[in-house]
């Protein structure tokens, strides 16, 4: 009999050494489970999308990234300006058909890319991110775009950014698309077996930030989200406490075509008056 227990607390402990092994490699690698950078260079932004112009972000923490500004045709310019604050994946390079259909409805439109994404230096996280936006608000400033003639779209992890930017420099409105209440949410959704909120070192609180916050939201998702679960979105519009309008794409999932379409420009349109 003791020989057995011997053995059994042998393999407890094993398990136990296992166990915290790997719970100490989530903790260390846990933001390659986050973000997704395409880290390849985007090129010059003419190329992608004419009327773009090459800008640099500089940020607090000492980085230089790189992003475009894409300007409307004169006689459609509304001289108000859209953050397009994106979500983990890719680079600006796949959202220039969303910055299109807003330079078409007269927006300026800053598309940036994130400390490691599109060529630019650096490493991602929460902290970082949140350099990365402050830098693009200052960047607008410069020309003649203050946060008050500002939106910010955010989009899927970039909720999490433009939520909290716009607590630092509130904007004229906001248009968050597939937004979580925080990301432990969606991290527990997709990994119920672990301590995700335990482990989690990029917070990202969406809706604490917009609880608290007066800036007219729009919030878009789509009923077949796969990514962020549709409910997580409901939460958050149903928290804020101007909502102008929360618009549910039927039988959409987190990355189809409708999700960088229409439906979102016009969230965008809603928020801005045509003239002034």
């Amino acid at each position: 009999m003791a020989s057995r227990r011997r053995r059994v607390l042998r393999v407890a402990a094993v398990l136990l050494v296992l166990g915290g092994v790997g719970l100490a490699g989530l903790w260390a690698f846990q933001r390659q489970l986050i973000y997704f950078p395409d880290e390849t260079p985007v090129g010059e932004a003419a190329r992608a999308l004419p009327g773009a112009e090459d800008v640099t972000l500089a940020t607090a923490d000492g980085l230089e990234l790189g992003a475009w500004l894409v300007s409307p045709r004169a006689e459609q310019d509304r001289r108000w300006a859209v953050l397009l604050l994106p979500g983990n994946g890719g680079n600006r390079l796949g959202r220039v058909g969303l910055a299109g259909l807003l330079r078409d409805e007269g927006f300026t439109v800053l598309l940036v890319d994130y400390r490691g994404y599109g060529g630019n230096p650096g490493e991602p996280s929460e902290e970082g991110l949140a350099h990365d936006a402050d830098a693009a608000v200052a960047l607008l400033a410069d020309r003649g775009f203050p946060s008050s003639r500002t939106v910010y779209l955010g989009e899927s992890l970039g909720t999490g950014v433009a939520a909290a930017l716009a607590t630092r420099h509130p904007p004229a409105g906001m248009v968050l698309r597939s937004p979580f209440t925080e990301l432990a949410a969606v991290g527990a959704h997709h990994y119920p077996w672990l301590p995700v909120r335990l482990l989690l070192r990029d917070r990202f609180p969406v809706l604490e930030h917009v609880r608290d916050s007066d800036v007219p939201l729009v919030v878009v998702r789509g009923s077949a989200d796969d990514v962020v679960p549709t409910g997580l979105s409901a939460e958050v519009a149903a928290a804020a406490p101007n909502l102008v309008e929360e618009k549910v794409l039927d039988g959409v999932d987190h990355n189809d075509p409708a999700m960088f379409g229409r439906e979102v420009v016009d969230a965008v349109v809603a928020l801005v008056p045509r003239e002034g």
